[in-house]
């Protein structure tokens, strides 16, 4: 009892700090510190020392910035632009028409950025100004925008995969390919959706427009295999045991770099900016992990955790109610903080249980993406929501409200992937028998 008393305590003051908009890594060590101080006679300034070092001396780690980095390189340049040309061809026949293409270029678009709010600010320049402009139902085209560019978390390279795979001491190969399959059925799931909005609603669609000939699509087509080709030499480089993800990443940024070449849109100005976008992006989620690091050491000290899980344990809770639990609490919790905050804050406290419960970690690093991604379109500290806001005009809960559909396709998915976890587990265990 004492020590679930000591948990509120430190999680109240927690939140009271987050609350007063101090930053999150500086809440973590102020919280880590005071629970080291009142809970545990170990030396405060030894554990944190060697617990930020060891937080920050990963090889694993190494390949966030640079993927970081990739995204910057391409978010600068020719490429929502190519995406649009080169996809939109071959959506007019679909109900729906090019609504499809926030989904099909979000999902494009992250599996070369690893970021949901890059996604949500590249796709959206692009695609919002032309959807408006030919007449397109603007609460569908926001909210199938809001909701599609969370792929930028799942499909690899993910940013939050690699911070879970740090956290967690996981493969980040491993989560990344069990990413690809999630991710294609998140793309079916609005995908579908749009389609049966519109042969529910055809009036709130324009006309269909002149098909292009079958030649000509394939001509625009072109414009794709430059992203195809990154794709490919990422991705496939790690499925096929070719490069580790931080090789993979070093080769991402050097074909982004030709790309952006290519594109002639790389000049010294876009590439001192990119740099110093993904170095301030870099150091802010380290910083982030290095806290979380400590706190988790703090609270390993007080014993929490394990008093924690015994607690829960306790309930008897089957792995579908304690899954229920946890989707509930972290839709709650990501109200309040963003995706990576969410995971290397939580991890180190719900570990145990998961693992208690027998559940698949790589399995659970997919569960847990998806359920970050809901706290991407919730009000209201949801990143995407501040993204399309800014691009839109629209107040934070009108974006929000044409977001929902998607939030609970998204629950769909978590049920989903409940019910089918060899969803998420097929490919890696494949890979590792292959």
């Amino acid at each position: 009892m004492e020590q679930a008393f000591n948990s509120i305590l430190l999680i109240v003051f927690l939140f009271g700090l987050l609350g007063g908009g101090l930053w999150v890594a500086m809440s973590l060590f102020v919280v880590g510190f005071i629970g080291m101080v009142l809970f545990s006679s170990a030396p405060v300034g030894l554990v944190m020392a060697t617990t930020v070092w060891g937080a920050s001396n990963s090889w694993a780690l190494a390949a966030l910035p640079m993927f970081i980095w990739m995204g910057e390189i391409l978010f600068r340049s020719k490429l929502s632009e190519d995406l649009f040309q080169g996809v939109a061809p071959w959506l007019g026949w679909l109900p729906g028409r090019l609504i499809h293409i926030n989904i099909v270029g979000s999902a494009i678009f992250a599996a070369v950025s690893g970021s949901s709010a890059a996604t949500a600010a590249t796709i959206g320049r692009m695609s919002l100004p032309e959807l408006e402009k030919r007449g397109y139902n603007k609460d569908l085209a926001i909210g199938s925008l809001a909701g599609s560019s969370t792929l930028g978390f799942l499909i690899p390279p993910s940013i939050i995969l690699i911070v879970y795979g740090v956290a967690t001491d996981q493969s980040i190969g491993r989560l990344f390919i069990a990413g690809i399959l999630p991710g294609l059925m998140l793309v079916i799931l609005f995908m579908g959706f749009v389609v049966i909005y519109a042969l529910v609603y055809p009036h709130k669609f324009p006309p269909r427009e002149p098909s292009m000939p079958f030649l000509s699509r394939i001509y625009a087509a072109r414009r794709l295999i430059p992203i195809l080709v990154l794709i490919s030499g990422v991705i496939g480089s790690i499925y096929f045991g070719l490069a580790s993800p931080t090789d993979a990443a070093a080769l991402g940024v050097v074909l982004s770099l030709l790309l952006s070449w290519a594109y002639g849109t790389l000049n010294w100005d876009t590439f001192k900016s990119g740099l110093l976008g993904a170095t301030k992006t870099s150091c802010m989620i380290a910083f982030i992990l290095a806290g979380a690091a400590f706190l988790s050491v703090s609270m390993g000290f007080a014993g929490i955790p394990r008093e924690l899980a015994i607690w829960i344990g306790s309930y008897d809770l089957s792995p579908f109610m304690l899954l229920a639990a946890l989707t509930l609490f972290f839709i709650v919790l990501g109200c309040f903080l963003d995706g990576i905050s969410m995971v290397v804050l939580t991890t180190s406290v719900i570990l145990p249980m998961v693992e208690g419960a027998g559940i698949d970690l790589i399995w659970f690093g997919i569960y847990l993406v998806i359920v970050v991604e809901m706290s991407q379109i919730t009000p209201p500290v949801g990143f995407n929501l501040f993204v399309l806001q800014g691009l839109t005009g629209k107040d934070i809960l009108s974006v929000a409200r044409s977001a929902f559909p998607f939030f609970l396709l998204l629950v769909v998915a978590v049920v989903l992937l409940v019910t089918f976890p060899e969803i998420a587990t097929y490919l890696p265990e494949k890979m590792t028998s292959g």
